[in-house]
């Protein structure tokens, strides 16, 4: 099973859930996958040691002048307006470029080509029976989507994949959860959490993902967000208290099912109640 670890907000501890229900559940048969490729920082808390790192880069064009009539066909099928066309002059502007190839293959005189411009790099590796991946984004890049797709290639089947997505409910997170069996909406009982947490509900709907409610700090603020994941009828699985051990925890980089043991059972019946809600999810 594929569980998504999101929030419509940063800071609401996803990817201290995400860490700790990983090391929460038996060893040898987890996958942990952070996609969150602008900022990762589940390796902080795992600790994994990286056996691989590989570039990732995606095709852009460049054009072949000797062979170039400037008819502007390319520009035209270009949706990412990343060729422009000025006085029989072909402008390629790589960071808006999807690397999707139209131009290239629409081109009439076969006058484009396509070198790998490097977008940024994939680190694999594993911890404690956890096997790992993460991908991060060069400094300056403005599309995250394409090396999240190419992070996802990694997922390995017939285990536990967790995957910490990143914030928000933009482009970035839409590719991270799209095709996981569960996502895990991590939130806190305040009105920027109840406003986030409604906007990632809503792109799950649109998704048609099963999903559930985390809520952090849940002893802070006031009662909306129980009432509003009532009102949508959307289970609320666990409530983590306002810890000051917890955060201390966390500022150390350590995951606090290492310190706080009990914690262990409380993820593992986590878990089990996603994979019920999963199953129910699917008899539907």
């Amino acid at each position: 099973m594929i569980i998504s670890i999101a929030s419509g907000k940063g800071g609401t501890g996803k990817t201290t859930i995400a860490v700790n229900l990983a090391l929460s559940l038996p060893k040898g048969n987890v996958q942990l996958i952070d996609c969150d490729v602008e900022e990762p920082n589940s390796h902080i808390l795992l600790s994994p040691s990286f056996r691989r790192v590989t570039p990732v880069g995606i095709p852009v064009p460049r054009i072949d002048e000797s062979k170039c009539t400037s008819c502007g066909q390319c520009a035209k099928v270009c949706e990412y307006h990343a060729i422009a066309v000025i006085v029989k002059t072909v402008l390629v502007f790589d960071e808006m470029c999807h690397g999707c190839g139209a131009c290239s293959y629409l081109c009439p005189e076969k006058a484009i080509f396509e070198v790998e411009r490097e977008i940024g790099i994939i680190q694999e590796g594993s911890s404690d029976g956890i096997q790992f991946v993460n991908g991060t984004l060069n400094v300056g890049e403005p599309m995250a989507s394409p090396l999240i797709r190419k992070v996802k290639k990694h997922i390995q089947n017939g285990g536990t994949v967790i995957i910490d997505a990143p914030p928000g409910t933009a482009c970035p997170v839409i590719e991270t959860v799209r095709g996981t069996d569960f996502c895990l909406l991590v939130t806190e009982p305040t009105p920027f959490g109840l406003n986030d947490l409604a906007l990632a509900v809503g792109m799950l709907e649109k998704l048609g993902i099963p999903k559930g409610v985390i809520v952090n700090k849940a002893d802070i603020g006031d009662r909306k967000v129980w009432e509003y994941c009532e009102s949508k009828n959307i289970p609320i699985l666990m409530e983590i208290p306002m810890d000051r051990q917890i955060a201390e925890l966390y500022s150390k980089g350590i995951p606090f099912v290492v310190e706080r043991p009990s914690y262990m059972q409380t993820f593992q019946r986590l878990y089990e109640n996603v994979e019920a809600l999963y199953e129910s999810s699917r008899r539907k």
